[in-house]
């Protein structure tokens, strides 16, 4: 079994945004993205080839402008054609960054703008409601969830978003809410992990009390 800090790390360990030397070399689409420059990214964009560009790590304009938070500049990207369903090197896509990065406004930008929250990404054959709730961003997994995320997607780990909420979480206030809030969209709250045990037992064995309730309430065995 893999130590509490290992896991902690798992499933962000892929997730790399671009690092100041990457920004830096950025040039054409890529710099417009990360700058939010309008103007630069319509010009660009009128090539359409150039909106599939990527980076040394395999980041598009659109990735580049969702880390950077440029909530202007994604909507112009998006308006413009880009591929609100491209990976990056490590099978990130925009949506599953904003998740990450508890960016409820780039996020609500990205689906409103047709972006999907049903895609499996990342290393671990997860999704954006999965890596949401691992960190406890209650209110992005509600607004996934709205938008028609699988709550019950099990990733190559083994695991459920539900699950991740209390073996990737800290019992807390968070991650207790999210729990919540996914037992209260219909997630189901008896799929087991790989070694056959509950999500009850994962709560009660850690000694998370309030969501061992949530889940009793919900049926859970």
């Amino acid at each position: 079994m893999l130590a509490a800090a290992a896991l902690l790390a798992l499933p962000l360990a892929a997730q790399i945004p671009p690092s100041p030397a990457e920004i830096a070399a950025y040039r054409g689409l890529h710099a417009a993205a990360q700058r939010g420059d309008l103007m630069e990214i319509e010009r660009l964009a009128a090539d359409r080839a150039g909106l599939g560009g990527r980076d040394p790590h395999g980041r598009t304009a659109l990735h580049v402008a969702t880390y950077a938070r440029q909530r202007e500049a994604v909507k112009a990207l998006i308006r413009a054609g880009a591929d609100t369903g491209a990976l990056d090197a490590d099978r990130y896509d925009a949506v599953t960054i904003a998740a990450v990065a508890d960016d409820e406004e780039t996020l609500r930008a990205l689906l409103a703008a047709g972006a999907s929250a049903k895609l499996t990404t990342s290393r671990y054959d997860g999704t954006a409601l999965i890596a949401a709730a691992h960190l406890g961003h209650v209110e992005v997994v509600r607004i996934l969830v709205k938008a028609g995320a699988s709550l019950d997607h099990v990733n190559n780990l083994g695991w459920t978003a539900l699950i991740e909420s209390i073996v990737l979480g800290d019992g807390g206030a968070r991650h207790t809410a999210t729990l919540d809030a996914l037992v209260a969209a219909g997630a189901n709250v008896n799929i087991a992990d790989r070694q056959g045990l509950s999500p009850l037992h994962l709560a009660e064995s850690r000694g998370y009390r309030e969501m061992a309730e949530i889940l009793k309430a919900a049926g859970a065995r």
